[in-house]
């Protein structure tokens, strides 16, 4: 009988959803549970997602698990990595853990070995210098309220301005209201009352995707996309001659707008990928070969 291979679970973890992978040699099984962040659960709740999205998911083979790499949205702060890491060692008591922030994820998916710079275009957005190993300087963001240029959330906010303040002309109105169904009140109840704003932000800019073309859509885009460019990418490109490479869904969805943008600061476009994982797991296959 051949002994079962170790597994290796590899957690890309953002605030809208959680992308899992179980890698056990050439062999990857892939689960998603809800988003999860330290900034709007505690680790109690975390633990509640584990055992009721993820385990479910992996069945039998969660018990085998040695090894758990975790990058997450929030753990840059060492404290938010500890509620992560806690909530992790309920659940997998006997294995290893890594817990580390999204950066570093979207880096090591992102750039592999090399030097760049990894750029996280999704629900939110940041940036950081990447020398092969380490980040040396990195940037992650000041969330949904005060940053987060570029990122769905940022978009989004940008489509419900345009449709409250009616900057919108009657078809894209009709066209908004037709899809969202909603009102000022409900928006701003959203916003200001229900938790979790930033998801709901983000599911608004899902707006932009399905009326490209439009004048003021595309200037949204534009206008929204370039902020963290001149906001975040050029002061980072000037101290650093690096390929600058992007992940997330607004960087993959957008990309023919990231790619004019790179143009346009004279910047050498590298990868632009939807989401890391296929990178992580390249990466973490290559480190376990040794």
């Amino acid at each position: 009988m051949m002994t079962p291979q170790p597994q290796i679970l590899i957690a890309d973890s953002g605030s809208t959803k959680t992308t899992w992978c179980l890698l056990s040699g050439n062999r990857k099984k892939m689960v998603r549970t809800q988003g999860i962040s330290p900034y709007f659960q505690t680790g109690t709740q975390m633990e509640d997602i584990f055992n009721k999205e993820l385990l479910p998911g992996l069945g039998r083979a969660a018990a085998r698990v040695e090894r758990v790499c975790y990058y997450g949205t929030g753990c840059a702060d060492p404290k938010n990595a500890a509620v992560v890491k806690r909530a992790l060692r309920k659940v997998f008591a006997g294995a290893k853990l890594q817990v580390t922030h999204d950066l570093m994820g979207a880096a090591r998916a992102l750039c592999g070995r090399s030097a760049g710079i990894a750029c996280i275009l999704g629900t939110g957005s940041s940036i950081c210098y990447f020398n092969g190993r380490t980040i040396p300087e990195s940037d992650p963001g000041l969330g949904y309220i005060l940053g987060d240029e570029g990122s769905g959330a940022y978009l989004g906010r940008k489509v419900l301005q345009h449709y409250l303040y009616h900057f919108f002309d009657p078809e894209l109105t009709a066209r908004f209201e037709e899809k969202y169904d909603t009102d000022r009140s409900e928006i701003l109840d959203k916003i200001y009352k229900e938790p979790l704003a930033n998801r709901y932000l983000a599911s608004c800019s899902l707006f932009l995707q399905e009326n490209r073309g439009h004048k003021a859509v595309e200037s949204i885009l534009e206008e929204g996309l370039d902020d963290f460019f001149f906001r975040h990418i050029y002061r980072y490109a000037g101290r650093r001659k690096a390929p600058v490479h992007f992940v997330g869904g607004i960087a993959h969805g957008y990309r023919d707008v990231v790619r004019m943008l790179c143009k346009a600061y004279e910047l050498t476009c590298g990868n632009i990928l939807k989401a890391p994982m296929d990178g992580l797991v390249a990466y973490h296959k290559k480190e376990a070969a040794g």
